[in-house]
């Protein structure tokens, strides 16, 4: 019997003689930022503490109520409390010691990483959607899941281990991965329609303008709520973005192992970053995507664009823009199935983002549970978020989530035909927001019971706050740990799931320095500087 053919297709030296990472222009730019975000960061620290340190000598020299209103720092407040005493020379020294800060101070002080941490810590707070923290978390579980099997498969030495795992159950919930995305869509559009409807009602002064100055006036509100949401998002996208594209360039040139998102990352990111910055990078060809993950982060902010724009005529127009957003809805219904139709694609288990540039990442493909969402922040504003409802529509409600949920994610059997296919992909990711927005409701209105307690366990509140940076953070983590062996991995269930969570804790522990470094300062200064901020204050 004839010893098997080995064809060897290439060869080149590990690591190349011919790349130095010291001729890459990004590495200097990241050196220059790294070093001035963490010279702020630590004059910011260094100069809370004095203030801190300052003011809690004050207080204990000075008797009487020379105390915050409440906060943890003295200088963070309005003052002292008003006494009915004469001030004397040393409670005026007080006063002005507890004073805010002049406007430079309170901009130095964004960065300090303690205030920034204790915000992010923060469990005091009453929120009425607190349930949406634990649906992020567990969502970006949920993303990271599927990625991990994404990344590994690849590059491992027994293929055949996911032939075998893909009937399992478990390994059904993390292929079917996508509807995670959806929740996030999700719970963006109930953010931003409940925040918007929450504030129209406390500004409402009812006034009957014309249509010319509804215009003018919505298009300074879209400008300045858009400019927030780019400015709030942006610093630390960018910063991940450069990060990406070294990390692709030293690998593409260092590591064993073959990646095809490196491949594409260390060419496309230097040429079309800026449709990164500009959050149209969906829009174009997946093969020109750098940092291909962030197709989301694009989507999303389109989202946010159509629903500002509906959310804004809805105020002197409410039927035009409810009219318009459903035929938004049933238009990408129907353009996604017609793409189903015409590319004879069947959706599959084995191929779960089958058609990524032609479906998946497509906004025009993914707005159901954006809308979805919209309207479930609505009823949860106009409601207040008090729905009563009988124990039997509750326990009805909840079984048809649950059920919709199961069959969504677990019904994937067989060949489904090419007009099943079609509805299934066209209607699952709204489906997936209708069972979604009932546990949001549910919990919201006090019928969520205990999955209300666990989605909105407070130990949830700082991992939600820094999901984002985990969002950006957890595929370099993957590709970095991947890129490092120097032999094939061998799968197991048990391995597997130990790589998941151990790929998860490391995400959030490097995204806590990532959001202190520049997603929590950003917030800060916003607060600080935006005009929709002051004006608020």
């Amino acid at each position: 019997m004839a010893p098997p053919q080995v064809t060897v297709l290439g060869a080149r030296p590990v690591p190349d003689p011919t790349f130095s990472i010291w001729e890459e222009p990004v590495l200097y730019i990241l050196i220059v930022i790294i070093s001035v975000v963490g010279l702020m960061v630590a004059i910011g620290t260094a100069y809370d503490i004095i203030l801190q340190r300052r003011n809690q000598q004050n207080v204990e020299k000075t008797p009487g109520p020379a105390e915050c209103n409440g906060n943890h720092l003295t200088y963070t407040s309005t003052g002292p409390e008003q006494s009915t005493k004469p001030e004397t020379e040393s409670t005026n020294k007080t006063k002005q010691s507890t004073l805010r800060p002049g406007l430079f101070s309170q901009c130095v002080l964004c960065f300090s990483a303690w205030s920034n941490l204790r915000k992010i810590c923060d469990t005091r707070t009453e929120d009425s959607l607190a349930c949406i923290h634990g649906m992020r978390v567990l969502s970006l579980l949920w993303v990271i899941a599927g990625h991990t099997c994404m990344f590994t498969f690849p590059i491992s030495d027994n293929k055949g281990f996911r032939q075998l795992v893909e009937q399992d159950f478990l390994f059904q919930s993390i292929s079917n991965g996508a509807f995670s995305v959806d929740t996030f869509f999700f719970l963006s559009g109930v953010m931003v329609s409940y925040v918007f409807f929450k504030n129209t009602s406390k500004n409402n002064t009812k006034e009957d303008i014309s249509t010319v100055q509804m215009l003018k006036n919505n298009s300074v509100r879209f400008l300045g709520v858009f400019s927030y949401r780019y400015l709030r998002l942006t610093p630390p996208y960018l910063f991940i973005l450069m990060v990406t594209q070294l990390n692709s360039r030293w690998f593409y040139y260092n590591a064993v192992m073959h990646n095809p998102f490196l491949v594409r990352d260390q060419s496309t990111c230097p040429d079309y970053w800026w449709r990164n910055a500009l959050y149209i990078n969906t829009l174009f060809p997946v093969k020109d995507m750098c940092m291909i993950w962030s197709w989301y982060l694009a989507n999303d902010t389109q989202f946010y664009t159509l629903g500002i724009l509906l959310l804004l005529v809805s105020a002197k127009y409410f039927k035009l823009a409810v009219t318009s957003m459903f035929t938004f809805l049933v238009s990408s219904w129907f353009t996604t199935a017609v793409i189903v139709l015409n590319t004879h694609h069947m959706p599959s288990i084995e191929e779960p983002l089958g058609l990524f540039d032609e479906l998946y990442d497509k906004p025009w493909t993914r707005l159901g549970p954006y809308v979805i969402g919209m309207c479930a922040g609505w009823i949860l504003h106009t409601t207040n978020c008090k729905i009563k409802m009988h124990k039997a529509l509750v326990v009805i409600g909840w079984a048809l989530s649950i059920a919709m949920s199961f069959v969504l994610v677990h019904g994937l059997y067989g060949d489904l035909g090419p007009i099943m296919s079609a509805a299934y992909v066209a209607l699952s990711h709204t489906a997936w927001a209708i069972a979604v927005a009932w546990i949001v409701i549910a919990c919201t209105t006090g019928n969520g019971g205990y999955v209300n307690k666990v989605l909105s366990c407070k130990f949830l509140y700082p991992l939600s706050r820094i999901t984002y940076c985990a969002y950006l953070v957890h595929p370099l983590v993957m590709i970095s740990v991947i890129m490092h062996l120097d032999s094939p991995m061998h799968l197991a269930r048990a391995s597997m799931i130990i790589v998941i969570f151990g790929y998860f804790c490391t995400s959030y522990m490097l995204s806590l320095i990532v959001s202190l470094g520049f997603e929590a300062p950003t917030i800060s200064l916003l607060n600080i500087l935006h005009p929709i901020k002051r004006k608020l204050k």
